[in-house]
């Protein structure tokens, strides 16, 4: 266990350098002022110490040097505050370089996921690691790294700086050094599980109140507003317990840490006394000297420990980020692989076998055939495959066995873009996006014109509900629509489709959410818009597939009855089971 946590926090920190190294110009610019700050930091005390060596109350105050010693301390110390403001700056702006880089690299991750992937992840999950864990490793690269790599610097050249002053000194010192690389390196090593469990905890936190905010309406429905309110409080005392956890053990590394550094002062202050007491080779000035080096050693330490659990949570941060940049992409296109054009429409499913568990097959042994222009009805219970078939027309999912063709042509010899281009799509769960009513129908057609968009709304019957809206096809809709009912934002996607210029058409339950009047609205209007395009129809309700050329009655992952509706009625079979069950 112990290998794979420090493996993974090796592999986190060259990724993180991979960041750094694509500003390479920027880090070194970095690097040169960070150097040149903390060298001219470490000389003050060395001057500081020739200054009070220049007083000698014996021969009296060589007034002139010590000034000399002064006004260069003072030069030294300015010059280096202007660099440090400078390295500031500079790391800030490196460091959101790096997170705006690292966040569109998430987020083109997760476009390029398979289907399957992305509804295996939790919305407020993926979210929690766009925002959150991005923003704890920005605040670690602008603050936490630029403290660490400076107090390295001032470590080795106060270090350097004692040995100097006084190498006797320095063997006093180094008695309390292992302990203090002791306590924090252990303790450092208990931190960071804890770190990682707080990242988890808020994710958990997040996701729950996601997906219970989603379904609000429902909550106050059935009155379990208080039984929401109690899973909240298990998730939020987690969450609370967690940070808490962290926090407190990564407090306890400063004081220990400092108590250490503390004694080790004194111990220093004790055999300086000592030495010069019996006229040593040591004088005033240089126990002031090596004090002050020994200080400028011990701070950094001090503040390393105080800094470590900011990394620790940074580190077990951008593991979660990379988790995600980790998850394989979606296939990449066969090679040869050309997109479309002039699409007919002619589909063929032969033989297909498909499950998203191999073992447990959803499409057993597919077949079918659309020609160009015709609506294909796909009926049948729940859990009979009708969406699947859709995802593999689509390409979210390529067939185990057999293969699906348009025009002629396996869909594995399509890029998938291309393939995906030549259908249009409303699905049963609605999506509008922040923006006007106009960008959201103009959506389904790249350069789409006022009249085209104005046209699609008229034939999907939502024309005159959307210019009574305040400001017409210009209402901004926020929040995917929150004011409009689900009829009006189907009917919203359903216009969106019309407008794709797509050869095929694909309407998973799209009428589900509209009442029975504008349904035969909508299927007139699909009658007149949807001539000469392939239209794939799947509905639990009937009423919409009466004028389908072909319906597929799917059972059990295989087709067991087809034809047209009056035929299927004659059948009495499954269909006119469904069918007279639901009108009779």
């Amino acid at each position: 266990m112990r290998n794979k946590v420090r493996s993974g926090k090796r592999a986190a920190l060259a990724r993180l350098s991979r960041y750094f190294l694509q500003y390479k110009w920027s880090v070194l610019a970095a690097f040169v002022l960070m150097l040149s700050s903390n060298l001219l930091a470490l000389l003050g005390p060395w001057l500081t110490g020739q200054a009070i060596n220049a007083i000698d109350l014996r021969t009296g105050v060589d007034f002139a040097l010590v000034w000399k010693y002064c006004v260069w301390m003072a030069v030294f110390y300015v010059a280096s505050s202007a660099l440090s403001y400078l390295l500031s700056v500079l790391m800030v702006r490196l460091s959101q370089k790096i997170v705006r880089r690292m966040r569109q690299d998430v987020f083109d991750s997760i476009l390029a996921l398979p289907v399957g992937t992305v509804d295996r992840l939790r919305a407020g999950d993926v979210i929690n690691r766009i925002s959150y864990d991005i923003d704890t490793v920005n605040a670690s690269l602008s603050n936490d790294i630029l403290q660490a790599a400076t107090g390295v610097v001032t470590v080795i050249g106060a270090f350097v700086g004692m040995l100097v002053v006084s190498p006797l000194l320095l063997c006093v010192f180094v008695v309390t050094v292992p302990l203090s690389v002791f306590i924090t390196v252990r303790r450092s090593k208990a931190v960071r599980p804890l770190f990682r469990k707080r990242s988890a905890k808020l994710a958990e936190l997040n996701g729950f109140s996601e997906e219970m905010l989603s379904g609000m309406r429902t909550i106050r429905a059935y009155g379990r507003e208080g039984s929401v309110a109690q899973k909240f409080a298990v998730k939020n005392e987690e969450a609370v317990g967690a940070f808490y956890d962290a926090d407190y053990a990564s407090s306890l590394i400063g004081p220990a840490v400092n108590f250490v550094n503390n004694l080790g002062t004194v111990l220093i202050s004790t055999a300086g006394a000592l030495l010069y007491m019996r006229g040593g080779s040591i004088g005033l000035g240089d126990i002031s000297s090596f004090l002050l080096y020994a200080r400028r050693f011990s701070g950094p330490v001090n503040e390393f420990a105080n800094i470590m659990g900011e990394i620790q949570s940074a580190l077990a941060a951008a593991e979660r980020v990379f988790r995600i940049l980790d998850e394989p992409a979606e296939p990449a296109d066969a090679e040869g692989a050309f997109a479309p054009q002039k699409v007919r429409g002619d589909v063929a499913f032969e033989h297909v076998r498909f499950g998203y568990d191999p073992q447990l097959p959803v499409l057993a042994d597919l077949s079918f055939s659309a020609e160009a222009g015709q609506t294909v009805a796909i009926a049948g219970p729940t859990g009979a495959g009708k969406t699947t078939i859709v995802g593999l027309l689509m390409r979210f999912y390529d067939p185990q066995g057999g293969c699906i063709r348009v025009d002629g042509r396996d869909v594995r010899e399509y890029t998938r873009a291309g393939l995906r281009a030549a259908f249009s799509m409303v699905l049963q769960d609605t999506w509008l996006f922040d923006g006007t009513v106009f960008e959201n129908i103009a959506y389904g057609k790249e350069g789409a014109t006022r009249e085209e968009v104005e046209a699609a709304a008229d034939a999907a019957n939502i024309g005159s509900f959307i210019r009574s809206l305040p400001q017409g096809f210009d209402t901004p809709l926020t929040d995917g629509g929150v004011n409009l009912s689900k009829g009006q934002k189907q009917l919203m996607t359903i216009a969106r489709a019309m407008l794709s210029p797509a050869p095929m058409l694909i309407l998973d339950e799209a009428t589900s959410n509209v009442d029975t009047r504008t349904e035969l609205l909508i299927r007139d209007a699909m009658d007149r818009l949807m001539q000469g395009r392939t239209c794939f129809v799947i509905a639990h309700r009937l009423s919409t597939v009466r004028n389908a050329d072909l319906i597929l009655v799917v059972r059990g992952g295989d087709i067991v009855e087809r034809g047209r509706h009056e035929e299927l009625l004659e059948h009495r079979g499954f269909y006119a089971d469904i069918y007279h069950a639901q009108f009779e």
